[in-house]
């Protein structure tokens, strides 16, 4: 959410921004929230001033009872009453005023940074660096839950039957090589000096509008029928919900942890045949990265942010490339963001297995998430990043470390977590 001050000082810099957002339906609402800002201050300004008069009406008629003129202090007590009336209107006045506005300016997008590329949608995303080479190997790979079916390792069919569609049973070396990435994956962020964390996986309604805009919320959150509490979508919304209402020393900046979490999220849309299999669903688990940092790093920290994602993938020999998300694919919080894509050698293309944000003060000025300087208090910087998230990880694993007669190599790093093995060995053919 945007100052608004600065709405207010620069509502043309707001509506450009809006126009390179592809979200020109929103334009009506800077004037809207500036004509109701001013209505608000108005409101505000009255209130005050009745309380001045009320503080001096008061001091008249303690002065008029003490001289003995009581008719005239009763009918000066008369006007305090009425004018507490006013009061207590324009007091609700504010709050409806009030209201209005921030519902207006949690809809308006964050003002990206000048680097974003212009465009409408993922599709004019622009290649930043290639990591790896890309191979695609004389064999032919098959899709990858066939891949894991020749290993025993996946029920669809069940947990259909238990949860319809959209969720998976894991199981066998499968299973295993799931948590031994996720565990790299903790051990990798610990070493790279970042906090691990366990975190809830509810949060509350506020924490969930403090940390997205309202369309994420309606197109991923779970809600929890009867109570407060929604399904966490990704642990970047706990773990930011975490620092809601504190005041952080600025000595202690910055704020690095990487969290482990499930994550549920409804997935709504039809989508391609790519996606289907354990691609898009509706629970898996991940590894994610949170930074809460003074606002002159969160640049510094972004790159190093989506520089751990490429480093952890190409430790394990996968291949992968940062793309720069342009203006039209940024969530309304974002000011800038970069995907890292692995390589897949069944498709010979690139397919998006992790995402790095800056949001500079959105979230927290959402979430009154504030920093205590030298200078007074300000709001902090948030930035997220995914380390791995399987399934989509093991997608890109299998592919890319598929051997000719099924078996699948594990790259050394990974082994400490899979009991020493070298390499995994299918049940049965593709």
């Amino acid at each position: 959410m945007l100052d608004i001050k600065f709405v207010r000082e620069n509502p043309d810099v707001v509506k450009e921004n809006i126009k390179k957002k592809f979200q020109d339906h929103k334009l009506h609402l800077v004037d809207e929230v500036i004509e109701l800002d001013e209505e608000r201050r108005q409101v505000i300004a009255r209130a005050d001033e009745l309380r001045a008069n009320r503080n001096k009406i008061s001091k008249e008629i303690g002065a008029l009872m003490a001289q003995g003129k009581k008719e005239e202090g009763m009918a000066l007590k008369e006007k305090v009453t009425a004018q507490a009336k006013e009061l207590d209107e324009l007091a609700g006045k504010e709050n409806e005023l009030t209201e209005e506005v921030t519902k207006r300016m949690m809809m308006i997008p964050n003002i990206i940074d000048e680097s974003v590329p212009i465009g409408k949608d993922d599709s004019e995303n622009v290649e930043v660096q290639r990591y790896g080479e890309p191979v695609v190997p004389d064999f032919e790979i098959p899709y990858h839950t066939d891949i894991m079916e020749s290993f025993d390792g996946i029920d669809m069919e069940a947990a259909g039957r238990v949860a319809g569609n959209g969720f998976y049973y894991l199981m066998g070396d499968i299973a295993r090589l799931h948590s031994a990435v996720i565990s790299y994956a903790r051990d990798f962020m610990i070493d790279r000096g970042f906090t691990y964390v366990v975190p809830p996986f509810m949060i509350r309604s506020n924490v969930v509008t403090g940390v997205m805009s309202f369309e994420e919320m309606d197109a991923m959150m779970y809600k929890i029928e009867g109570e407060d509490l929604y399904l966490i979508g990704t642990s970047e919304h706990s773990m930011i919900g975490k620092f809601i209402d504190t005041i952080t020393p600025e000595e202690k900046l910055p704020l690095t942890l990487t969290s482990y979490s499930p994550c549920f999220r409804k997935e709504k849309g039809a989508h391609g045949i790519e996606e289907r299999g354990v691609y898009r669903i509706h629970q898996f688990e991940k590894q994610e990265m949170v930074v809460v940092c003074k606002p002159e790093e969160s640049k510094m920290w972004f790159d190093k942010l989506w520089q751990n994602t490429v480093d952890l993938f190409r430790s394990l020999d996968i291949p992968v490339r940062t793309l720069e998300c342009c203006s039209g694919d940024l969530a309304d919080l974002k000011v800038k963001s970069v995907d890292v894509e692995a390589w897949s050698p069944r498709q010979k293309k690139y397919f998006e297995v992790g995402s790095c944000s800056n949001l500079t003060d959105a979230q927290a000025r959402r979430l009154k998430i504030r920093v205590k300087g030298e200078k007074g208090n300000y709001l902090a910087h948030t930035l997220n990043n995914t380390v791995v998230a399987p399934p989509r990880m093991l997608i890109a694993f299998l592919e890319n470390n598929l051997n000719a007669d099924g078996t699948v190599s594990i790259p050394e790093a990974l082994r400490m977590y899979m009991g020493g093995k070298d390499k995994i060995v299918p049940k049965k053919d593709c």
